[in-house]
């Protein structure tokens, strides 16, 4: 059959090669993003899988092809749209209106100062509260962002690091307060420093003390909050600063090696805490490779946590994930083309096989997005969701003999990147050496390059360019946001009580200067309403605060 099958092929691309002359191709050669050459056509000489090991049946090893056997055909994926804006009053609207049109979960977007652990009277604050989301000062705070939305009914995911721990217990006093016990919370927390420290800067502390707050929430839900997902190791903050897929892939893999190493060097039973680790992925532009990325990062995982780390849970060896259309391939020109940009990013998260899901919206590359974006973009997902019938079946492109060679290269070269990453002592080490943020940088580059010399088109960008007026009906946060937050620490900081709150940051000190998880220490602090930027304060005398020189 091959043997055919080669001789026919070879007679088909010696004819083709012969009309070149009279009917040339587009370019001299086709790569996609990853810079992966795309051939002329893909036949089964180009695959060749043993079913059982590379591929598998969907919700069984090695997960190629889906981590549940009937996938959407038992239930959507979460429709969770990421939102945070000024106050918690304005987000708690927001959240409110995303419910009622349809939105399966929530995402809450937090502000610059509330994710480097300061309050918003901080003199550092200043111009930065509310502004890329919302403010969260203390326990008040949270009551306000999740009045009126029962937690026990509703997951939230929250995009928060380096004061993971202290948002989180924020999380559980508010459920508290409403009559839920933790038990019954799901969920996610970013909670994924070492992304930090390579992509995004939203760091606070060093990495072993960041490390050990890390493990000590992996403990800690374990036994007290079974239902939620302790971290996701998250690939899109990487890829929007400018990886590949197949580097998104490669060093979003190896933090997350790392972070398993670590949970077994405090005493974790890997399938204790495997079960709920989470990953966050970006769905870019290359429609086949976001699809052939996704199935491929679920395959290697798969192995390595078998292989290396022994798992024998299934669950632990599951690489469950929720997708966030590419924020960096909005443009401002032309904002109404990034509604189509996000709809084939969408649909490849969705052949891809995510768990979850958040669709941008056209006006984010100008602002945050207005209620009516925000609603065309969840449209976006429930159109696909209903109408398109791309979901009544599980990975409908396996087989494809473009996907399943494209998910075997991007396998490979991951693979590749990630025993280069072990040779020099992990993902730590990596970052220390600055290897990982070089290899984003020069593909950055790369591709900026690219554009520039106009070897890839962007639509309304670098052709097709058109003469705009000024965008109007913009979402702005007032400038006084600031000062109402500030006014709001200052009553709150008159009424609360003050010996049990300094009470409760003496105990925070000594607990984080031992060795005993920091998160009921933490927890007992939130409760009497010392603020996120106290707490933080009181770790940020233990355990120092890190400085990029420190690391390269």
């Amino acid at each position: 059959m091959d043997e055919k099958l080669s001789n026919v092929f070879t007679q088909w691309d010696e004819k083709t090669q012969k009309t070149l002359g009279k009917y040339p191709e587009r370019k001299h050669k086709f790569v996609n993003a990853s810079d992966l050459e795309v051939k002329r056509v893909y036949t089964p000489l180009d695959v060749d899988p043993n079913y059982t090991e590379d591929l598998g049946l969907p919700g069984e090893y090695p997960f190629t092809r889906g981590v549940q056997p009937t996938m959407y055909r038992g239930r959507f994926w979460t429709m969770r749209q990421y939102a945070g804006m000024a106050t918690a009053e304005e987000s708690n609207a927001r959240y409110r209106y995303l419910l009622a049109q349809g939105q399966t979960g929530l995402s809450v977007a937090f502000d610059l100062p509330t994710q480097i652990g300061y309050d918003s009277d901080h003199y550092l604050s200043q111009g930065e509260v509310g502004k890329v989301g919302v403010a969260i000062d203390s326990l008040a705070d949270m009551e306000m962002l999740f009045d009126n939305i029962p937690l026990d009914k509703v997951s939230t995911s929250m995009t928060i690091n380096a004061p993971a721990s202290v948002l989180l217990a924020m999380y559980i006093a508010v459920a508290e307060k409403q009559g839920v016990p933790m038990n019954k919370l799901s969920g996610t927390i970013q909670n994924d420093i070492l992304k930090e420290y390579v992509a995004r800067g939203t760091y606070i502390f060093p990495p072993t003390p960041s490390m050990r707050l890390i493990t000590d929430i992996f403990a800690f839900c374990y036994k007290n909050v079974p239902e939620w997902n302790t971290i996701s190791i998250s690939g899109y903050h990487i890829r929007e600063a400018g990886s590949s897929a197949v580097q998104e892939v490669a060093f979003t893999l190896s933090d997350g090696i790392a972070y398993v190493q670590a949970a077994l060097d405090a005493g974790l039973d890997v399938d204790d805490f495997a079960p709920r680790l989470s990953f966050f992925f970006n769905s870019h532009v290359d429609f086949f490779e976001e699809i052939a990325k996704f199935r491929a990062a679920r395959r290697l995982w798969a192995k390595v946590m078998k292989e290396r780390f022994g798992a024998k849970n299934s669950r632990s060896l599951m690489l469950r994930f929720h997708t966030q259309t590419g924020g960096s391939t909005l443009t401002a020109q032309q904002p109404d083309n990034n509604i189509v940009r996000v709809t084939l990013q969408a649909m490849a998260a969705v052949l891809g096989g995510t768990q979850s899901l958040h669709t941008n919206s056209r006006d984010e590359a100008l602002a945050l997005p207005t209620e009516e974006s925000v609603r065309i973009a969840l449209r976006t997902q429930q159109i696909i969701a209903y109408e398109s019938g791309a979901v009544d079946t599980v990975d409908p492109l396996a087989g494809s003999y473009y996907v399943e060679s494209l998910t075997n290269q991007i396998e490979q070269g991951a693979w590749e990147q990630i025993q280069k990453i072990d040779a020099m002592g992990g993902a730590i080490k990596a970052i220390e050496k600055g290897y990982i943020q070089k290899e984003i940088q020069d593909c950055a580059y790369t591709w900026q390059r690219s554009i520039e010399d106009k070897e890839r088109i962007v639509v309304g960008v670098n052709q097709f360019q058109v003469k705009e007026a000024p965008p109007q009906g913009l979402l702005r946060v007032d400038a006084s946001v600031g000062e109402m937050q500030a006014r709001k620490l200052k009553t709150l900081r008159s009424t609360r009580d003050t010996n049990a709150v300094e009470q409760a940051l003496a105990n925070i000190d000594t607990v984080a200067r031992g060795r005993e998880n920091v998160m009921p220490a933490i927890l007992d602090a939130v409760r009497v309403y010392a603020t996120l930027g106290e707490i933080c304060d009181v770790l940020r005398k233990v355990f120092g605060e890190y400085r990029p020189e420190d690391m390269l």
